[in-house]
């Protein structure tokens, strides 16, 4: 990597980072461009230069969280092997493995003020979750209940399953305040990963599978 490409994906990362917490704190409208690039301590035409407008850098911001997420995986799942030429026993084991390391995922790359801006969106009815890791990580649930992907229970197990991954850092007046901590610490990240994999589970016993099948 040449200076001159690290110094661009330098300044990329401090606008995405100023912009992060402006539009966390302040909201789309209430955060203007030059403050961001003055918190960034970068050029007023460098939002053009990589975004084109403040609604473009708004939209890159969660596109650059599923660009990492993406990348992320590629150590541990192939989004193109599919789920249903799988057996259970594999798909349950790579279930398992997709969920603890979102966990990891979740708790070292993604901020709080990101968090603030994704919960807003989702209030927003056209906002639609374009993630190729979770929607792989549906097409697994399926398999292991032999259902459609877009079948309600899958759908919602799936939802419960990622609730249990991102509730603690969602709900911190429930888990870091009672616990006199800003962070979380490796004991309480394995317990969370733990209690995902006692969901999952849960999951195949309700279902009525086993993992041999």
């Amino acid at each position: 990597m040449n200076t001159d490409t690290k110094k661009d994906e330098n300044s990329k990362s401090r606008i995405l980072e100023a912009a992060t917490k402006l539009f966390a704190q302040k909201g789309f409208d209430g955060a203007s461009i030059r403050e961001i690039c003055k918190l960034a301590d970068v050029n007023l035409c460098m939002i053009s230069y990589y975004w084109g407008g403040k609604q473009e850098l708004y939209n890159g911001i969660i596109e650059d969280l599923i660009e990492k997420q993406i990348e992320y995986s590629k150590s541990f799942l192939d989004l193109n092997r599919n789920p249903q030429n799988m057996s259970t026993k594999e798909c349950v084991d790579l279930l398992i493995t997709i969920s603890d390391r979102l966990v990891n995922f979740f708790y070292t790359n993604v901020s709080s003020d990101l968090i603030v801006i994704l919960l807003k969106e989702q209030q927003k009815l056209d906002f639609i979750v374009k993630s190729p890791v979770l929607d792989y990580m549906r097409s697994v649930v399926a398999r292991i209940l032999n259902k459609d992907v877009n079948d309600r229970l899958v759908i919602f197990k799936t939802l419960f399953m990622l609730s249990q991954v991102n509730s603690p850092r969602i709900l911190p007046a429930f888990s870091l305040r009672p616990l006199g901590q800003t962070d979380f610490c490796e004991e309480d990240i394995k317990i969370i990963k733990e209690n995902v994999k006692l969901y999952i589970n849960a999951i195949l016993k309700e279902g009525g599978r086993g993992k041999n099948d």
